[in-house]
């Protein structure tokens, strides 16, 4: 019996590790793409093969509590000039991101009242305002 439980505890350690496992979003962060307690299946095959690409939804650990993961789009990759204020700033900031790291944000829904022909959710795009080439 203990055989068979090492057995099937490597397999699914396995599993988990190299083809994906469940993850339950929490949060308003990521709406309307993700919503509020939704389970997605968060695979980790495709990392091996390909490298992350701006626009990626990636599952990330809380730098606040390691115990919780973050469901974020990847904004910005290395090397990447990021404005970190709001643009209607009158002094802008910006930070660039470092070798090794990549750039995460919600996708901060918004709601448009007018014109009533665009009554409705807002997608923010996937640069929105804060990437910056130069």
């Amino acid at each position: 019996l203990v055989g068979y439980a090492i057995q099937y505890g490597c397999i699914a350690h396995c599993a988990f590790e190299y083809v994906g496992g469940v993850v339950m979003c929490s949060g308003p962060s990521m709406e309307p793409t993700i919503q509020n307690s939704d389970t997605v299946f968060a695979e980790n095959l495709s990392r091996h093969f390909y490298s992350i690409q701006r626009g990626d939804i990636v599952i990330a650990k809380s730098p606040s509590d390691p115990t919780s993961n973050l469901c974020k789009r990847v904004t910005g990759l290395e090397g990447d000039k990021i404005l970190t204020t709001s643009p209607s700033d009158f002094f802008k900031s910006y930070s660039y991101v470092p070798v090794g790291h990549v750039w995460l944000e919600e996708d901060e829904s918004s709601f448009k009242i007018r014109p009533l022909s665009d009554f409705g959710f807002l997608c923010a795009s996937l640069n929105g305002h804060r990437f910056s080439d130069d």
